[in-house]
């Protein structure tokens, strides 16, 4: 049964949606309302579609895909580690803002390739859980971190780096430090450790 949102061909342009200022959403390939659980799963099944204000033709796209995610996370399905948030809060306005969209657009790029590997994987096996396949994917995550707290870190690399020559006296760049990098560097540490213990217990 088709839904409302409607099917969407691979490669296809994106369905236009019009936004109302009743809220209301209008497919216009379709010709039918749709709400936003309707985009969700169009999204799921690989469609796309952009959001017009139909009254200013303004693009509301990120406005509509943030209220998709507030609305499935109400519902439960938690996605969003609430430490996540309070940290992608705290990058708005800062100096360091701009790097942060590319960043985690790559991230998620490299989980989505990981997911497929995984997937792949569990079906040639028939259920065995591939612990070496997990552990190099882990690995290649672990990567993407440490190369995002090499771009956040104010000499270009993690604590206890080597600093440049003309680097200020360490009391100094203590005194400076952003302390949403220290959590980070943390966070990091206990990834490692709980990336070992898996491999362990795999061995």
């Amino acid at each position: 049964m088709a839904i409302p949102g409607g099917e969407q061909a691979a490669g296809s342009k994106p369905v236009v949606v019009k936004k109302y200022a009743n809220r209301r959403l209008y497919n216009t390939a379709t010709s039918s309302y749709v709400t936003l659980e309707d985009l969700a799963k169009m999204i799921k099944d690989g469609g796309d579609f952009i959001v017009h204000d139909a009254k200013t033709g303004d693009d509301i796209t990120r406005s509509v895909l943030t209220q998709i995610i507030v609305e499935q996370e109400q519902k439960g399905q938690n996605l969003l580690p609430i430490s996540f948030l309070r940290q992608l809060i705290g990058f708005y306005g800062d100096s360091m803002q701009f790097l942060v969209p590319g960043y985690l657009e790559q991230a998620m790029v490299s989980f989505a390739r990981n997911q497929d590997q995984m997937r792949d994987t569990l079906r040639a096996t028939f259920g065995l859980f591939p612990f070496g396949q997990f552990e190099e994917m882990g690995k290649q995550n672990m990567a993407l971190f440490e190369q995002a707290l090499k771009m956040l870190s104010p000499y270009g690399g993690t604590a206890g780096s080597e600093k440049p020559a003309s680097a200020e006296p360490a009391a100094s760049a203590t005194a400076t430090e952003d302390p949403r990098l220290k959590r980070l560097e943390t966070q990091l540490e206990t990834m490692r450790r709980q990336l070992d213990a898996l491999t362990k217990k795999g061995s």
